[in-house]
């Protein structure tokens, strides 16, 4: 008889109903800091995704809406959250907007309804940091998640780091041991996939990348097929830099090719 989670769920859940709870890792593979939280409507869906992270050694909390997901927040520290794009009163898009705008940087993997271009690419934008289409695979789920925490991990504060750790440009400092962007001073808050995809410009300078490098220096082969994804990024990146992101000075577009970090603002 074939495992459930190696299908999509929305085909073969077969788990019922259960009273969510604050779980115990069931096998201790990760630090008890690692704590999910999971926002969905669907009930019969947060039970499966809650027994299958348990099981992994996660601790797991869930909600059915924005309203319950704010409540926890309040109430507890979250590693990440997954965040159903479709959740009534408050959609997805629309939470993970509010929370960026609260300077919250944990990392957020979106559920996308069919998996549509539009879905995937308004979530980015919205300040995910992963997106997954509907239905999906558990055991992908939590490869993405592995993959989310792991490089959160290699960016925290006190992380080891053998390169320059505090890059300038213009008004800007990007401080690569403590994750931290400054303007004049003034910290400026980053979600992990817009420090992944800045980090990897400036270890660069000059040097022109293509969509495929870059995606790979930012997030190794974690990142997914979709090309346009990293085009989301570079656009949120130069909202938040650049004075003028039409006539960007520091993210250029390499026509042909990709694109390159100029740290002096000179013209391409």
């Amino acid at each position: 008889m074939p495992n459930a989670t190696d299908n999509p769920i929305s085909i073969t859940d077969t788990t019922p109903q259960t009273h969510e709870t604050n779980a115990t890792p069931a096998n201790g593979s990760h630090d008890l800091s690692q704590r999910i939280l999971v926002v969905d409507d669907d009930a019969r869906l947060r039970a499966l995704l809650q027994r299958f992270l348990e099981d992994d050694g996660y601790i797991v909390r869930t909600a059915h809406d924005g309203s319950q997901m704010d409540k926890l927040l309040q109430r507890e520290l979250f590693s990440l959250i997954v965040l159903d794009l479709m959740l009534p009163n408050e959609d997805g898009i629309s939470i993970c907007q509010r929370l960026r705008a609260e300077n919250s940087d944990i990392p957020i993997i979106m559920l996308t309804a069919k998996g549509s271009d539009a879905d995937r690419i308004a979530g980015l934008e919205a300040g995910a940091d992963d997106y997954l289409p509907k239905p999906f695979n558990p055991k992908e789920l939590l490869a993405r998640i592995k993959a989310v925490l792991r490089r959160q991990s290699r960016e925290l504060p006190g992380a080891p780091s053998q390169q320059i750790e505090v890059v300038t440009f213009g008004p800007w400092s990007l401080d690569l041991s403590t994750r931290t962007l400054k303007r004049d001073g003034n910290v400026v808050t980053l979600t992990t996939g817009e420090f992944s995809v800045l980090k990897a410009l400036v270890q660069h300078p000059r040097e022109p990348l293509t969509r495929d490098k870059l995606m790979n220096l930012a997030r190794g082969r974690e990142w997914g097929a979709m090309e346009r994804s990293i085009d989301v990024q570079v656009s949120r990146l130069r909202r938040l830099i650049e004075d003028n992101p039409s006539q960007a000075r520091y993210i250029q577009t390499v026509w042909g090719v990709g694109y390159v970090f100029v740290p002096d603002g000179a013209a391409s």
